[in-house]
């Protein structure tokens, strides 16, 4: 067996906290130091221990991360930046260095888990997935990467897509996608019918981007959590940006977040810069459960973002008006615990029995770092200090604990 004990840190609430590691895993934590016995015992210096962060969109096969920096071309409609972004991707180095270098940077950032949403349709086939899905084959064990086969060209208006969805999820997918069902797709029955039917036939979870706005993208949200009650699958549809959410009326808000409350459908968001999106609080008050991720990150689509889970959870903060300790930690949470929960994690957090992978950095509490994001982070894996964890902290001996007897000699 191997023991670790690692002392003076705090929890999120900013509390005292000891953690006891055992082979990899929590053996016990609290606000007094364990019994070290013959463990090695590290000194966290005051910092703030998280459970690793969670990243519930991302798009691996688009970025530019590893590559170039490629100045943003402007667009005129969607089709135009899907064409452009088709132009730049044939133009880049391939999807598994590209991928493999926006893993790395976000792992860096202490993110351990994600989920990935790639490009699956009649043009593109299953090309994309595989590169994924080969560079998640060198992080499984260090970051867990759940894949969305995402039909970003459209379903039914894309002939031949609807198979590849399904051969997707076959192949090794665990989620299906969708689009704009109405907007660009231009069949929001047709489109259901298909992504529902396949997560049905082959027990694939639920993502549909849905960028479609106001009272349109009521509807269609309100359609997508009918559909999912009625097929009992509470707890494995998620939409994706929901935009239509933050424009309308408290009336219709609240008559929409009572639906996706009892269907148990939940929503993404990663709070876009450019227009108005789902109301955190509210939904989160009516029982749907909201969680975050990065979304697009240095691509065809913007040229913002770095992989940071961290600064995510400042930006859902800053944009929703968050200022209480309260609120900021509820931007936490869903970097984290929704996330964690929407991907089906198991054995997730600070818990006796999980996995020890955490993530310390120099803040009084979560709620302070979600507010100054601390550039500093120290990784824990299984309980073992990783890079330059290892050197940032000195191994201690409390003079509260016995110290080691040391024989004096005669004079």
């Amino acid at each position: 067996m191997t023991d670790r004990v690692y002392i003076n840190a705090v929890d999120a609430d900013g509390n005292p906290l000891s953690l006891h590691v055992r082979d990899g895993r929590i053996l016990a934590l609290g606000a007094e130091p364990p019994a070290a016995g013959a463990a090695q015992v590290t000194d966290l210096r005051g910092h703030l221990v998280l459970p690793g962060f969670v990243d519930g969109h991302i798009h691996l096969d688009k970025s530019f991360v590893g590559d170039r920096w490629r100045p943003h071309r402007p667009a005129a409609s969607l089709r135009e930046r899907l064409a452009i972004e088709k132009q730049e991707l044939a133009a880049a180095p391939p999807i598994e260095g590209r991928a493999d270098a926006l893993i790395a940077q976000a792992a860096a950032f202490g993110t351990v888990a994600m989920r990935c949403h790639v490009d699956v349709d009649a043009t593109t086939g299953l090309d994309n997935l595989r590169a994924v899905m080969t560079a998640r084959e060198k992080w499984r064990g260090i970051v867990d990467i759940e894949l969305v086969a995402f039909p970003q060209a459209g379903v039914m208006s894309c002939p031949g897509t609807p198979q590849w969805l399904e051969a997707a999820v076959r192949e090794g997918a665990e989620v299906v996608g969708g689009i704009d069902p109405s907007t660009l797709d231009g069949d929001a029955e047709g489109q259901l019918d298909c992504v529902f039917g396949i997560a049905e036939r082959l027990g694939a979870k639920i993502d549909i981007h849905l960028h479609e706005p106001g009272e349109q993208g009521v509807e269609q949200i309100a359609r997508i959590a009918a559909r999912t009650r009625a097929q009992g699958l509470a707890g494995r549809v998620a939409i994706s940006h929901a935009y239509a959410l933050g424009d309308v009326g408290q009336g219709a808000l609240e008559d929409v977040a009572r639906k996706l409350a009892d269907a148990g459908v939940a929503i993404m968001t990663n709070a876009p810069g450019d227009r108005a999106f789902p109301p955190v609080l509210a939904l989160r008050a009516a029982g749907v459960r909201v969680f975050t991720g990065n979304d697009n990150i240095q691509d065809s689509w913007w040229p913002y973002g770095n992989g940071d889970m961290l600064q995510r959870a400042m930006l859902i903060g800053y944009r929703s008006g968050f200022y209480t300790d309260g609120e900021l930690l509820t931007a936490l949470h869903m970097a984290s615990h929704a996330a964690a929960e929407v991907l089906g994690l198991q054995g997730y957090g600070l818990q006796v029995g999980n996995e020890a992978s955490f993530v310390a950095l120099p803040a009084p509490n979560g709620a302070a770092a979600v507010a100054a994001v601390p550039a500093q982070r120290f990784l824990f894996r299984k309980g073992v200090p990783v890079g330059a964890a290892a050197q940032a902290y000195a191994s201690v001996r409390p003079a509260a604990w016995p110290a080691p007897r040391v024989p004096r000699r005669s004079p």
